[in-house]
This record gives structure tokens, sequence and C-alpha cells, in this order.
């Protein structure tokens, strides 16, 4: 199991187009992918359990991943969230 903590900056947080966009790249990983926030454990591939969580900007967050290809998987995811997310 591969488990990183990273901070959202963008300014919509993971709401409707950087989810769309989280959720995609998370769906191209064999591996299980959740999202640790306040104390829930939301499924990384499920477009409607990452709007649901309510992940605004400035809240820190854990991805987890288990399975073969579980450190790629939350390496990009990471990246993906410092680097690229559109809002």
């Amino acid at each position: 199991m591969k488990r990183e903590e990273v901070l959202i900056n963008n300014e919509s947080g993971l709401h409707a187009r950087p989810a769309s966009q989280f959720v995609k790249t998370a769906g191209m990983f064999k591996s299980d992918i959740f999202i640790e926030y306040n104390g829930k454990k939301i499924n990384a591939k499920s477009i409607l359990g990452v709007l649901s969580g309510g992940i605004v900007k400035g809240s820190k967050i854990f991805i987890q991943a288990e399975g073969e290809d579980e450190e790629e998987a939350v390496n990009e995811l990471v990246n993906l969230i410092k680097d690229k997310l559109v809002d």
C-alpha cells in the first residue's frame, strides 16, 4: 500500500472539471485508489464520490492506493493535484 498527503491548491478544490480530471486519471490504474478526507474514505474512481466529498481549496487529503501499480498511481495523482488541475 502507498499513501501520501497532498494539499488542494486550485480555486475550486476537487469539484466539477478538476474532479473529472482526477477520476479519469485514477481510472487509468488497476490499483484500488481512495481519497481520505475528514474521516471519509472516498473511491477515487467514482465521480459522485469525489464530488460529494466536499474537498475545497486548502484541504489536506491522503491519496491511498493498493495494487500492482500503487506507487505509480499515487505519484501521478499527487503530481496532478500539485501541478495540473484546471479550474
